[in-house]
This record gives C-alpha cells, sequence and structure tokens, in this order.
C-alpha cells in the first residue's frame, strides 16, 4: 500500500515530474489500479464509517461492521479501479454533438469539427494508441479538428515517436491545435514549434475565417490560463477578436472552461473546451466544479452561449480511472438555429 501511495514520487524520480511516469505501460496502468483501488477503497471506508455514526446516534450505541463488510469493500474498490483503469485507456468510442447557432450561415449548416482535447501522449498512451485514434478520426472525414490542447506528457525526446501519429491528422480545412497547461510544464515554445513541424496548425490567440458561398465562420483559439504564470503572451480575448468580420458566428478553442462567461460577453457562439476529464468518477465529478466555474462535462448554456466541455480524448496518467464519465471523440455537427 505504501509502495502504491508513493506512485506520484516514482514518477518523479523516473522522469523529473511527477506527470510523466517513464515506466513501460502495463507497470504505469499496474500502478494506476493500485494507486485507484486504495483512493476508491478510503472513499467507501468513509461512507461506511459515516453511516455507522449515524446508526449510532440513532440506536443510541455503537454500531459496528463485520469484518466481511470491510474485506468485501477492498473487493469493490480493486475491481471499480480495474474497471476505472480499462475504461481510461480505451480508445475513445465517437460521441455526435449537435449545436445549433444563431446567424450560422446556411452555407456551414452540417458543418462538421472533430473536438480532440487532453490525448496526454505518454508511456501509458504511446504511439500505438495514437495511431488508432487517428486512424478512427480520419474515417469520420470531418471539415475540420480542433486539438484543445494537452496533447502530451513528457520532454519532446522522450515522446517525439509517440506522437508522431497526429502529423497523420486530415480533415478538409485543417487540423488545429492550441495548448493547455502540460504543455507549459514540458516547454511551451519547444513544443509548439514540434506540433507545427506535425503540420498541427497553432491557433494560439489568433482566428480564421472560413468561407463557403459568401457565408463566414469564425474559429478561434486563445493560450491556456497556465501563461498567465509564464513569460509568455498576455491572455486577452477581446484582442484576440479584434477585427473579426461583424455578424460571422464565433468558434472559440479554450483549452480550460472557467472564462467561458468572459467569451460569451465578447460575442463567442460556441466554447469548445477540455481540461477536466469530466470530472473522471461520476459521484466525485463536482470536486472538480469549484477550479472550472462549474463547468466539469458536457453540454452548457452560458449567457445564450453554449460551451461544450470534453471528457477528454485519454487523461493523465497519473490518476488513469475513468468511472461513468467515458473518453470521447467528439464529432460537432453545426446547425443553424431555428429563430422562430
Amino acid at each position: 500500500m505504501l509502495v502504491a501511495l508513493q506512485f506520484h514520487r516514482w514518477n518523479r524520480l523516473s522522469s523529473g515530474s511527477e506527470f510523466s511516469p517513464e515506466f513501460p505501460r502495463p507497470v504505469v496502468a499496474l500502478f494506476n489500479w493500485a494507486f485507484g483501488a486504495l483512493m476508491l477503497l478510503a472513499l467507501l471506508q468513509l461512507a461506511l464509517d459515516a453511516g455507522l455514526i449515524v446508526a449510532a446516534l440513532i440506536h443510541g450505541g455503537i454500531v459496528g461492521a463485520p469484518d466481511g463488510v470491510r474485506y468485501a469493500l477492498a473487493a469493490l474498490a480493486a475491481a471499480a479501479a480495474a474497471i476505472g483503469v480499462h475504461q481510461a485507456m480505451r480508445i475513445p468510442p465517437l460521441n455526435d454533438v449537435e449545436v445549433a447557432i444563431r446567424g450560422l450561415p446556411r452555407q456551414f449548416d452540417g458543418y462538421t469539427i472533430l473536438q480532440l482535447t487532453d490525448l496526454h501522449i505518454s508511456r501509458l498512451f504511446p504511439a500505438s494508441w495514437a495511431r488508432e485514434v487517428v486512424a478512427r478520426s480520419n474515417k469520420l472525414d470531418v471539415d475540420l479538428i480542433a486539438i484543445t490542447g494537452d496533447l502530451i506528457d513528457g520532454s519532446i525526446d522522450a515522446r517525439r515517436n509517440d506522437i508522431a501519429p497526429l502529423q497523420d491528422l486530415i480533415a478538409a480545412d485543417g487540423v488545429y491545435v492550441i495548448s493547455g497547461n502540460h504543455e507549459y510544464i514540458f516547454g511551451y515554445d519547444a513544443w509548439m514549434a514540434h506540433y507545427a513541424a506535425l503540420g498541427l496548425r497553432s491557433l494560439e490567440n489568433r482566428y480564421i475565417v472560413l468561407e463557403r458561398g459568401g457565408g463566414r465562420l469564425v474559429i478561434a483559439g486563445i493560450t491556456d490560463r497556465a501563461s498567465r504564470r509564464r513569460a509568455h503572451p498576455v491572455r486577452d480575448l477581446a484582442a484576440v477578436l479584434d477585427g473579426a468580420p461583424k455578424g460571422a458566428p464565433i468558434i472559440l478553442l479554450d483549452h480550460q472552461p472557467s472564462d467561458a462567461r468572459n467569451a460569451a460577453a465578447l460575442g463567442v457562439a460556441l466554447q469548445l473546451s477540455g481540461h477536466t476529464h469530466g470530472g473522471l468518477i461520476v459521484g466525485i465529478d463536482r470536486l472538480a466544479a469549484p477550479a472550472n466555474a462549474g463547468f466539469v462535462s458536457g453540454r452548457y448554456d452560458v449567457d445564450g452561449m453554449t460551451l461544450y466541455v470534453n471528457n477528454g480524448t485519454a487523461l493523465w496518467p497519473g490518476f488513469a480511472l475513468r468511472l461513468g464519465r467515458p473518453s470521447e471523440l467528439t464529432r460537432i455537427t453545426l446547425r443553424v438555429a431555428d429563430d422562430t
């Protein structure tokens, strides 16, 4: 138990960072299972003891639980952790989401965007996993691919081969990328340059205008909130959108959902975010809410703007469990809103 609980310390010893375990994939998976089982067991034991305290207050005396109950909780925690690690490591299923946008030109009705986010390419999500994700993504034949940050965990030297499959992503209007907070952990400038070398076009603090038969659609991106603590350009969405064509709907790529209300106030029609991993586990997912302005998983109406918080294509290999918050390949289909 003590060895399992020191998982992140072993990560730091293996790579210099708790965010990048450099052990063989089966070892990383095993650590995640053991660490996750202990965390789940602790929660179950606390829930049981809380119930016993309530029962004691009701009955006016000490109420105990048979040892078999606690052993059963241990078995349940171990089984749940195994399922959770399997759910985390699998190739994500397709999740289709339709978003109605007011003022969307008819020419863009049915326009498709594949959102990939939080791939966390690492020893747990290596080249073989990335190749399968790319293959499934390309079969969808979408108009544009948007990767909304946290692509990697590790240095370029450690991840060069693992991330190489992303250069094979194909979409008619291109593959665009923005940073997440993990890019800042492992060298923002170097990684953004490497993404460009792979053919992933940066949308950091800029926008593009797509045109179809006279109709226009703006796709914008902004640096992650982590840039505020680093020597990087100031995060200023108003400045990013300055000069965007009037009347053209704006789709914003922003890794973290926390600033969604600011985006809505600036006229953004749809914001695509990730970062939260969907809260990982139903029931404790709300623990992630305060740090993300209450936005954790799925679709939200934010002052008239649609915010979609993606559960993630993968997740951080330091706590790789999913229970009730599945990973996803997210195909966003734009529709003209019915103003009636």
